[in-house]
């Protein structure tokens, strides 16, 4: 399969393409339920951030969870969480959890579209809301809530060279799932350069990988 030409995501391409969407299937649309709980409904900001004169280096926007969350502590994860009574609805949810979260002023934020709801095991159902975001943001990362806050290249995670398909046997049925290694070079306080693993899996690698599809699919000439 190819990678996303860097065309396809100029800021203009990406909202012609939410404007006037292709037919496509999202390759992954739910997870193997193992929680017994009520569902809920939740939203994630899907943050582009345009780097680069030509947005050529532009890239996707990450939290590293908090090791003591209730659910999927110390994971890669979009912003985002549970749908508020007073949201006017998920778009708004995304930009709530997003200031929330890392202290991303929606000022700096233009939502372009909505991906299909993804239904993760612990029985949220996702809705993944993509925007643009201008770089000149100041994060302010909610340390009760989010341990790190990452950028990954869109030229990184639109190549389907960099996504890898598990598969194993959980309480008697077969479980898939997505994920998308990245090595992370950042400079320390002293500047000196050091290599971050970053484990990009679950429910944020399945959504990537939808994303993905919904812009390889009959791309644009």
């Amino acid at each position: 399969m190819p990678a996303v030409p860097s065309a396809h995501w100029l800021p203009e391409a990406l909202k012609a393409r939410f404007a006037k969407p292709p037919a496509w299937q999202p390759e992954v649309e739910r997870e193997t339920s193992f929680s017994s709980r009520k569902p809920a409904q939740a939203a994630v900001l899907v943050p582009i951030v345009m780097r680069g004169a030509d947005f050529a280096q532009s890239t996707i926007l990450l939290t590293q969870r908090a090791n003591h969350m209730s659910t999927h502590p110390g994971q890669i994860a979009f912003p985002g969480g549970k749908v508020d009574p007073q949201d006017a609805n998920h778009q708004a949810t995304a930009l709530r959890e997003a200031e929330e979260e890392v202290g991303l002023d929606p000022q700096h934020v233009q939502v372009i579209g909505e991906l299909p709801v993804y239904v993760t095991g612990t029985a949220f159902w996702v809705t993944p809301v993509i925007a643009l975001v201008k770089p000149e943001f100041d994060l302010r990362p909610n340390a009760e809530e989010v341990q790190d806050v990452f950028e990954v290249p869109l030229s990184f995670l639109m190549n389907p060279a960099h996504h890898r398909r598990h598969a194993f046997e959980w309480q008697g049925a077969q479980r898939q799932w997505f994920s998308m290694p990245y090595q992370e070079s950042r400079l320390r306080p002293d500047g000196q350069s050091e290599e971050i693993d970053r484990f990009i899996w679950g429910a944020t690698a399945a959504m990537l990988r939808n994303f993905y599809r919904f812009l390889v699919v009959n791309p644009a000439p």
